[in-house]
């Protein structure tokens, strides 16, 4: 579908759910990026429905560039973009050792907040709260080399276009672009239309 649009924007999902593609032979996995990508001259656009792991964005962006595609060019990606933190992935172990005992919501930071001049303390004030949870759960863990990865990949993040992805899809379609919009799963786990409350 592709090559009969000018924009394609990704707009919802995580790094566990993408595409493979397949191209001359070669395969491509993408989880956060658009397939837009392959195609020359195209904007390609990660949305404010994506959940970011920066750690495992700069995996794949770093292997398509290794591949010969230049994502800094092509790739926007929305301020309102989630951000998967280190404390994230010890929140998961933490509930998931609980046995689903507790049901607590996180909040957490999003792709705008590394343009911030407070990003270090929006980032301290979110890991704060992560780590409230995790002591309530008695959960032991270390994420100093989990910590450096992160802040090395939302490093590498700050590289690409960070926009304000609403307001840049709605100027396209008012100037008669054609615009695809990519999913990552079906319509039952989408977060607004899905069967609630089995979604994503």
């Amino acid at each position: 579908l592709t090559p009969r649009y000018e924009v394609v924007a990704r707009f919802q999902g995580g790094p566990n759910a993408g595409h493979t593609l397949e191209f001359n032979g070669e395969k491509y996995v993408l989880r956060s990026i658009p397939s837009g990508i392959f195609q020359g001259g195209k904007t390609n656009i990660i949305g404010n429905g994506v959940v970011i792991d920066a750690v495992l964005f700069r995996e794949e962006a770093e292997a398509l560039a290794a591949s010969g595609h230049d994502l800094t060019k092509q790739l926007c990606i929305s301020k309102k973009a989630h951000l998967i933190l280190p404390t994230h992935r010890m929140l998961d172990a933490a509930y998931e050792a609980a046995k689903g005992s507790a049901k607590i919501g996180t909040t957490g930071m999003r792709v705008g907040d590394l343009l911030s001049p407070d990003f270090e303390s929006i980032y301290a004030a979110a890991k704060a709260r992560h780590e409230k949870i995790l002591k309530s759960l008695d959960y032991q863990y270390d994420i100093a080399e989990l910590e450096k990865q992160w802040f090395e990949a939302v490093k590498y993040l700050r590289r690409f276009h960070i926009i304000d992805s609403e307001y840049f899809v709605n100027d396209c379609l008012s100037q008669d672009k054609s615009v695809l919009a990519e999913g990552a799963q079906g319509t039952l786990l989408d977060v607004d239309f899905g069967s609630y409350p089995f979604v994503t």
